[in-house]
């Protein structure tokens, strides 16, 4: 087993977990099965009971872990699956060390940080390195991400473990990259080294001699601060590896490759990468990079949430967005709404802000709104979702997205004035969302519903089953406490709010689907987890497809996008003429077709513009036309 650690200087949130990602995309695309590990030595178990102020956001694994966000970094580049073990936290190895104690296990011995913390720590890294995250493989190399700054007094323990770690495992099986910063002051404009000569040598100091010196600035930086760092940081000057900020993290592989950090890892760490390997290296990539500098068109998508101050809170969802939006051929304009902007109180204590908030959720393409939990904002939400509903705007929602969806919608439509959630209002009449049996009051941590699970389809069509391929089921990751209460499923349905996915059980809701509108989903799971740069999640591509225009041509496609819809070289015209080509699509003896206001079974021509109608001899939606452009 090869192992990389990734230490960071100067500066928290200095790009570690990105760097990393691309340590592993550079010897992934060379053939190479990778695994990685974030530690984060701070004292709490997990990231559970986090506020997406305090760390950013909580990511959910298959197997219901609770992680630090970097672990979908690591997802997401690699596409591979990783478990909860490969977060490693201090409380974690801690909690280890103390059961094993209290068991008797270190045969009364004082129990010591050196050796029995840093032994765990090191038995914990070999035994995770080795669990298979693609397929049954076994991964061949584990890179290893160390949170925080050196220095830190919570990282001590486990800069002493890999102090110990590299002569345990050998030279040739250990490589350190450290990453730090050099500013440029805008008073001087010059690069400064000095904080990084300072970090190096505090590394050093501890027993950890870096490898690789990956140096992030503002803008690039000439070989003069490379030979710099080289000669103060006691590394040649090709091991002075210098990431620019760019405009794009698929760039960072891409950049790191030609620095040649293939070749110094191959050699380093007696790899044995073949040249023709190498030579084949990144092509998905580099296309990947291509197309997103190549984007001139834009999707404005507004996103309604409660933690907008800080962008962390929601990197999976933004991230989702993003490989959807260049899927089809668009960058992607965010705009973030805090929710409680959108509610009556803020038209009363600042209406320019509340105008401001609304004016950027109207001026929208189409509307995103997340999961969250607490009372505050949650107004908005439902505010935001009946602005959707009634005006035809394209919606998502996520977890608590969807819960807001049905409680507007009970209000609104089935005129249950009083309908909320038992999270906000345990004693309302009309409990449209109740708690569930795993939740346990006064206790947070992993008490949710976690993980992996499965959704049934029902038989009836959908859009959203037809954006995952028609399948009967899927598995997607949940992270909830609250529920649909199924006692209003059926009124609910009867007004045009469908249940198109429920649990095993068929007592949990979890996916929605409105009739009679162009794209109004919402999911009780969390589709942003699984999505990836080459393989967009189906609810955000459905999104974005909607919101600019093109589902009805998309779905007509068999759900495969055209080279021009992937292009941003083809206009509107381009989208036209596709369309009236499909218009004179001829159907002998005649077809089964999905559109927003139901079943369509068509004996004659299918007309797919948002103004035409089916001539056909049946309709099994009751002879309705395909309004808002279905197929």
């Amino acid at each position: 087993m090869k192992y990389i650690l990734v230490t960071g200087g100067v500066i928290s949130g200095v790009g570690k977990g990105v760097i990393a990602s691309s340590f592993g995309t550079l010897l992934k695309s060379c053939g190479l099965d990778v695994t990685s590990i974030k530690i984060d030595p701070y004292i709490n178990i997990d990231a559970g009971t986090f506020s997406p102020y305090e760390h950013g956001e909580v990511y959910v694994l298959d197997d219901g872990g609770e992680v630090d966000l970097d672990l979908g970094n690591y997802e997401r580049f690699l596409d591979v699956t990783l478990h909860r073990d490969n977060n490693i936290t201090t409380g974690k190895i801690y909690q280890l060390v103390i059961e094993k104690e209290r068991k008797g296990e270190y045969l009364g011995k004082t129990v010591q940080v050196v050796p029995h913390i840093t032994d765990a720590i090191q038995e914990w890294v070999e035994r995770v390195a080795e669990t298979p995250v693609r397929g049954e493989s076994k991964p061949q190399v584990c890179i290893i991400e160390l949170g925080g700054t050196i220095g830190d007094i919570e990282g001590m323990p486990f800069v002493e473990a890999f102090r110990q770690f590299q002569f345990r495992v050998k030279r040739e099986n250990f490589c350190c990259a450290h990453v730090s910063l050099v500013p440029s002051p805008s008073s001087t404009g010059e690069p400064k080294t000095k904080p990084t000569q300072s970090s190096v040598r505090e590394l050093r100091g501890f027993g950890l001699s870096p490898d690789l010196i990956v140096c992030r600035s503002e803008k690039p930086i000439g070989s003069e601060v490379k030979e710099k760092i080289s000669n103060f940081c006691h590394v040649a000057p090709d091991q002075v590896i210098c990431i620019h900020d760019l405009s794009s993290i698929y760039h960072v592989p891409l950049l790191m490759e030609q620095n040649g950090v293939i070749e110094f890892l191959n050699e380093r760490l007696q790899l044995n990468i073949q040249p023709s390997k190498r030579e084949k290296c990144l092509q998905k990539w580099k296309d990947l990079a291509r197309r997103s500098e190549t984007l001139r068109k834009t999707v404005n998508i507004a996103l309604v949430g409660k933690y907008t101050k800080f962008k962390d809170s929601y990197a999976s969802v933004i991230k989702a967005l993003q490989h959807a939006a260049l899927a089809v051929g668009y960058n992607l304009n965010l705009n973030f709404i805090d929710s409680s902007l959108l509610e009556n109180e803020t038209l009363q204590d600042a209406p320019s802000k509340y105008h401001k908030e609304w004016q950027l959720l109207c001026e929208s393409d189409g509307v995103l709104v997340p999961g969250g939990f607490g009372s505050r904002g949650i107004e908005g939400k439902i505010k935001a979702c009946k602005w959707c509903r009634e005006n035809r705007k394209p919606f998502l929602g996520i977890c608590l997205g969807l819960q807001a969806a049905v409680i507007e919608f009970a209000r609104n439509v089935l005129g249950l004035e009083d309908a909320n959630t038992t999270e906000i209002n345990p004693k309302t009449a009309n409990p449209l969302v109740i708690d569930m049996p795993e939740h346990h009051t006064g206790q947070m941590g992993g008490t949710m519903r976690l993980g992996k699970r499965t959704t049934i389809f029902s038989e009836e069509p959908s859009i959203i089953k037809q954006l995952y391929g028609n399948p009967k089921t899927v598995d997607e990751r949940h992270r909830h406490r609250y529920e649909v209460n199924p006692k209003y499923v059926p009124q609910l349905e009867e007004q045009g709010l469908r249940f198109v996915g429920c649990d095993d059980t068929k007592q949990r809701m979890e996916v929605i689907e409105l009739r009679n509108h162009p794209y109004y989903v919402g999911t009780q799971y969390h589709p942003e987890y699984l999505s990836r740069p080459l393989k967009p999640s189906p609810p955000f591509l459905g999104l974005i497809l909607a919101s600019v225009g093109r589902l009805p041509n998309y779905i007509a496609r068999g759900c495969r996008l055209s080279p021009r819809q992937q292009s941003d070289a083809s206009s509107d015209e381009d989208d036209l003429q596709i369309t009236a080509k499909i218009n004179n699509l001829k159907l002998n003896g005649g077809s089964t077709f999905l559109t927003p206001n139901g079943l369509c079974r068509a004996g004659g021509e299918l007309f797919l513009n948002g103004t035409s109608s089916v001539e056909a001899s049946d309709t099994e939606s009751g002879s309705k036309p395909l309004n808002g452009g279905g197929v």
